[in-house]
């Protein structure tokens, strides 16, 4: 899979603290996978998890405001509670 430029840039550290067993966990995942690092494996299983749960990732371009959680979400459609206050 090839990455674009945005995808190679990265702004954000996240440190987070495993315990053996769930190190060797994301170890076996990473070389059944041939991935390249540790790293890369943990944002395919972020990937793959928030796409389980249907959360899918932001457009490009897509404003913080968006993504309110009575207001408009990711797809740009206002919750409905939140319109009947508004007529």
């Amino acid at each position: 899979m090839l990455m674009s430029d945005s995808e190679l840039t990265r702004g954000e550290r996240l440190q987070i603290m495993l315990s053996p067993e769930e190190l060797a966990a994301l170890d076996d995942f990473r070389f059944q996978q041939r991935m390249p690092s540790r790293a890369a494996a943990v944002r395919d299983l972020l990937r793959l998890g928030l796409g389980a749960v249907g959360i899918r990732p932001a457009d490009a371009g897509a404003k913080s405001g968006s993504f309110g959680v009575l207001d408009a979400g990711p797809d740009g459609q206002r919750a409905q509670a939140n319109q009947k206050g508004k007529r």
